[in-house]
């Protein structure tokens, strides 16, 4: 299904589908927003302009600053996988401990610390390692959760894993029960938040960008012979349909909650691109890999209500407990999200990170949110994500 819109020279080969299956579509009966001009990311620039300049509001940056940031992250990036075989068995985490710093990598050894500093990280001696921890996490993961439980995610910077608790809720029997059993597995700190987190899909309401029945999410990357997105849009064999209500094809594989990822076929006239739509605030974005960003790297999102925002990766490994029950392994971050967004594009650069998966708060007065990180997805449906170039 070919659509109307106006594409950048230089992008034209890539973004002709109407399936723009690394974000979610333009509005039906809508145009897509032309995207910045000049705004081509190259080999030798960071990211295009477009991508700095929403840097820029998100994060409270200055050019030159959200420029020096995507480098230092870039670096740390590929510090990380490094910095990790060096430590060996004494690894415990690593993280951006300032905005644009060097990776911290946290270790339990002494002994280590020499090569792990070779590598261009900073060091920081701890007494758990991250198996440990991970150990910790999992056993309360095997905890019944009540409502007023947020999530637990392990922190490398305390050496603890986080058990977030509604605020409101704190003195809940229940929840008071939870966190004592929590604090028995290991080092477990508890902290208060302000709400439960909540999955961001919608009822359809004239929006965009993919539809099965009455619900409304995103894409989130294309990946050969479909796109992936979150899981608890749809269930395996639903039909879905894009922007202009027009099929696409099926949800192939769907998990929810345990996980929260889909995979979708495309067909029918529709076909595919390494592209997350920049809505106009940005230039569209071209995807060439997926590496993972550390703990405290600046990270962007794209979806179909909010369109495009910006912020940091808090937390790796965390585990939230929606009403609908407990998704394991994700990533919690700063960036805003509204209903609808579920399924959409995170992005680092030009990495793909992962796929919305719900959050708290909005992008009016602000909140948090949670992605499944992209690898896992592809690895459990044997997936290849499509890159450019």
């Amino acid at each position: 299904m070919r659509r109307s819109t106006l594409i950048r020279t230089g992008l034209s080969t890539l973004l002709l589908a109407g399936t723009w299956a690394a974000a979610g579509a333009v509005p039906a009966a809508q145009a897509a927003p032309a995207p910045a001009a000049g705004a081509k990311a190259t080999a030798k620039a960071p990211a295009s302009a477009g991508l700095i300049s929403a840097m820029q509001k998100d994060l409270g940056l200055t050019k030159s600053q959200a420029t020096a940031r995507l480098a230092a992250d870039k670096k740390a990036t590929a510090v990380q996988s490094k910095a990790r075989g060096a430590a060996g068995t004494s690894y415990a985490g690593a993280w951006i401990a300032k905005p644009g710093g060097t990776l911290t990598v946290a270790i339990t050894s002494e002994k280590k610390a020499a090569a792990v500093r070779a590598t261009g990280a900073s060091v920081k001696l701890v007494q758990h390692t991250a198996r440990q921890l991970d150990a910790v996490k999992d056993r309360i993961d095997k905890l019944s959760a009540p409502a007023g439980v947020s999530s637990w995610r392990v922190d490398p910077a305390t050496n603890r894993v986080v058990v977030d608790v509604v605020a409101s809720q704190k003195n809940d029997n229940d929840v008071q029960s939870f966190v004592s059993r929590a604090l028995k597995t290991g080092p477990v700190t508890v902290e208060n938040v302000a709400a439960r987190p909540a999955t961001k899909a919608a009822g359809t309401v004239g929006g965009d960008p993919w539809y099965t029945g009455n619900v409304r999410c995103s894409i989130g990357f294309s990946v050969n012979g479909g796109f992936v997105s979150a899981g608890h849009c749809g269930q395996p064999g639903a039909s879905v349909s894009g922007w202009d209500g027009s099929y696409i094809g099926n949800i192939q594989g769907s998990t929810f909650p345990g996980n929260d990822y889909s995979w979708v076929n495309v067909g029918s006239g529709w076909w595919t691109v390494p592209v997350v739509l920049g809505w106009g605030t940005v230039s569209d974005q071209l995807v060439r890999g997926s590496a993972a960003a550390p703990v405290g790297a600046a990270i962007c999102r794209s979806g179909s209500t909010s369109h495009w925002h910006c912020g940091n990766v808090q937390a790796t490994n965390v585990t939230v407990n929606y009403a609908q029950g407990a998704v394991y392994s994700m990533t919690q971050t700063s960036v805003c999200v509204e209903a609808g967004d579920s399924g959409g594009s995170y992005i680092s650069g030009d990495q793909a990170q992962g796929v919305t998966s719900g959050g708290s708060g909005d992008c009016t007065s602000g909140g948090e949110s949670f992605f499944q990180p992209i690898n896992p997805i592809l690895s459990h449906y044997g997936l290849t994500l499509q890159t450019s170039a």
